[in-house]
């Protein structure tokens, strides 16, 4: 088995095709199919289906595909480390959703014009998944809701958030769980930190909110909370990038639940030169 072997079954995974994965390797197809062949061998196991049309991946084909990608991820990270400390190659980067609407355009702007040779692959998710990412290797680093502590993970605060509660223009003064009990709770799907957050507030009250209802973005969630379908904790730094902020009424919390902080973090293993260059780049636009 080796590096080659695995971009190719990378590819082929990806396209489910040998004839298309060959031409974006700018290989023939039969080089493909026997490399692969020789990795089902080596493994004692068929990676993939084979139909008459294409191909798709078995259950342990599935496996192995985690675990192909992993090994690419830390090799990239190596060949980066060897080259003069400089920033190069891929960098993959994980950040919550929230992150994607408020600070992340300018940090990744001012990133590619200050290493313009690094391609960014940028991963938004709950925060529970990209810590698992970033666990795995799949990802470099990450963004996410702190503090992480993981034996394999090392981090640092990046920046603070201040969290707000967010209603209908129409609706009551917030300053309690109580002034809500019943209410329907917008909010990304489980393992989002602030969703956690604002059932653990609720909770720690003795108060039973409404159900919860999953968005899939920020914009949905505002439009949902404007028409009077719920409320949603969210971070100021979010709803202040929206055009939908003036729909809405914002209630200040008190603390702790007003407060969170996102953490850069990485493996021990892998600090390489695009991680110490992104968390360099924080430190310049976020020290206090």
């Amino acid at each position: 088995m080796d590096l080659t072997q695995l971009r190719m079954f990378c590819l082929v995974a990806e396209t489910s095709s040998v004839a298309r994965a060959a031409e974006l390797l700018q290989r023939v197809p039969s080089n493909l199919t026997t490399r692969l062949r020789q990795l089902e061998q080596e493994l004692g196991r068929d990676l993939f289906i084979r139909e008459k049309q294409r191909l798709r991946l078995s259950p342990v084909g599935h496996n192995f595909l985690c675990y192909a990608e992993r090994i690419l991820a830390l090799s990239e990270e190596a060949i980066s480390m060897t080259r003069a400390g400089e920033p190069s190659g891929n960098f993959a980067l994980g950040a919550m959703e929230s992150l994607a609407v408020s600070h992340l355009p300018t940090l990744l702007s001012a990133y590619h014009a200050r290493y313009p040779s690094v391609s960014v692959a940028l991963t938004c998710s709950v925060s529970s998944d990209i810590v698992e990412r970033v666990r795995a290797g799949t990802l470099a680093t990450a963004l996410v809701d702190g503090p992480i502590r993981a034996d394999e993970l090392n981090g640092c605060a990046a920046f603070g958030e201040t969290l707000v509660l967010v209603s209908a223009l129409d609706h009551t003064p917030i300053a309690h769980p109580q002034d809500i009990a019943g209410s329907t709770l917008l909010a990304f799907r489980a393992g989002c930190a602030y969703r956690h957050k604002l059932e653990n507030w609720f909770h720690q009250a003795g108060v039973t909110p409404g159900h919860t209802i999953d968005v899939t973005s920020y914009a949905a969630m505002l439009a949902s909370v404007a028409s009077g379908a719920g409320v949603a904790l969210l971070p100021l730094s979010v709803l202040d990038a929206l055009a939908a902020r003036e729909r809405i009424q914002r209630h200040f919390l008190p603390e702790p639940l007003a407060s969170a902080s996102t953490w850069l973090i990485w493996r021990r293993d892998a600090f390489g030169p695009n991680v110490e260059a992104f968390k360099k780049l924080i430190i310049e636009q976020f020290d206090t």
